[in-house]
């Protein structure tokens, strides 16, 4: 617990987590909230509902490498205002507009969505220091975790007892609650040696944009296509056993193992490679198949869970510390786009594989699905870094090695 004292001592450290919570929880919600208005506030099908998600998550998957180059050019506070003012009047409008105008407002929230991830992100990499890093990467991918099982049953307990239409209100005024908040304490993006570069400064993508940071984008993007097409295999277990009801249970026991896999992932000496976190996450998963009620299927998640937290704080520390300083936000900003990415195609790929062989499949195409990107990570790590100039003001390229490292050739990947 040592290191997580030191992480929250960073000054504004801890309320900065604390705020982004409530944005993070709340963007998690939008989803689900957007979900449910078009089923039950406009009374159309579920197909429906999933083509205004499939905008919000266009619009998320576009506007994480736009706002993230943005941040490193005007700052986080100017971004975070933009986008604040953005969702207020794109929430307000939810509830009085028609299904054709709705997909419109549900793209451009996506795309100018409060950048809460991105920014705490950015404020860990510039003011801690190598050795209290991944501790507070494992509490932001806890804090994650914590968005997700709170975010979504939260809406979904509102709208039984709300308008659909007043619930979307609410989870916009917690977006903007949340972004005017880090707006407020306004933290910093670049440590101290660290100062902002002229555009012709800056280093051209192709010289940071190298095997190594290619490799932990495929995995983020692998490591997505897991957990949420192993949300949907629970959910499809659960059905043909006749326990839906159980859903609850199960995600909550995978969200708890989670969180304590992070937390332990965090005060760990010496970290794994994040292609051997996401590896064996995947190996997991496959024989969670075999599990035929809600009990096996808890054990199952408490195999899988222990994972799943430590391979996202693995990928953030390896994207902080392989982007130099000036693009920061940007290599960021890719990052949310690659879990994104990953997000949307989960539920494709393994509700194809559900459908074709059942909930077993399911899991065996989400479990192979995150091997795959862990075997292609570990093969991209395992070629030279890309030469890069250092721009001015960056005070060294993140993918320098230090302490505890990250993605790097050869035997020391991650």
């Amino acid at each position: 617990m040592t290191r997580y004292r030191q992480v929250l001592a960073v000054p504004g450290m801890a309320s900065l987590l604390g705020v982004s919570l409530l944005a993070r929880i709340a963007i998690t919600a939008s989803g689900m909230a957007l979900t449910l208005h078009v089923v039950l506030g406009l009374d159309m099908s579920y197909a429906a509902a999933g083509g205004a998600a499939a905008a919000m998550t266009t619009g998320l998957a576009l506007g994480g490498p736009l706002l993230g180059r943005m941040i490193d050019r005007r700052g986080a506070r100017l971004v975070l205002l933009i986008t604040v003012v953005a969702q207020a009047g794109c929430w307000l409008s939810v509830a009085m507009l028609p299904y054709p105008a709705l997909l419109a407002v549900a793209f451009v929230a996506g795309l100018l969505m409060v950048p809460a991830p991105i920014v705490t992100r950015q404020a860990i990499g510039a003011t801690t220091e190598a050795g209290q890093r991944r501790a507070a990467f494992a509490l932001e991918a806890v804090q994650g975790e914590l968005s997700y099982m709170a975010g979504p049953p939260l809406v979904i307990l509102c709208a039984a007892h709300l308008p659909s239409g007043v619930v979307a209100w609410g989870v916009g005024a917690a977006i903007v609650a949340g972004g005017a908040g880090i707006a407020l304490l306004d933290p910093p993006v670049r440590a101290a040696g660290e100062v902002p570069v002229e555009p012709a400064d800056r280093p051209r993508r192709r010289e940071w944009l190298g095997p190594g940071m290619i490799a932990a984008l495929v995995m983020a993007f692998g490591a997505t296509i897991v957990l949420n097409g192993t949300d949907l295999a629970i959910v499809a277990t659960l059905e043909e056993a006749g326990q839906v009801s159980w859903a609850a249970v199960v995600v909550a026991v995978y969200g708890a193992a989670s969180i304590a896999g992070g937390l332990l992932h965090g005060a760990l000496p010496r970290p794994l490679p994040t292609w051997l976190l996401l590896g064996l996450l995947g190996l997991v998963t496959v024989p969670a198949g075999l599990a035929d009620d809600w009990r096996w299927l808890c054990v199952a998640g408490c195999g899988a869970g222990l994972l799943a937290a430590p391979t996202l704080s693995a990928l953030s520390d390896a994207v902080s510390r392989l982007a130099p300083a000036s693009v920061r936000g940007e290599a960021t900003g890719l990052q949310s786009s690659a879990l994104g990415a990953g997000f949307a195609l989960g539920v494709p790929v393994v509700g194809g594989a559900i459908d074709a062989s059942g909930p077993a499949g399911g899991f065996a195409a989400a479990g192979l699905a995150g091997l795959a990107a862990a075997l292609t990570g570990w093969l991209l790590s395992r070629r030279p870094p890309v030469r890069t100039r250092p721009a001015r003001g960056d005070a060294g390229l993140a993918g320098a090695p230090e302490d505890g490292a990250v993605i790097r050739p050869v035997r020391e990947s991650r």
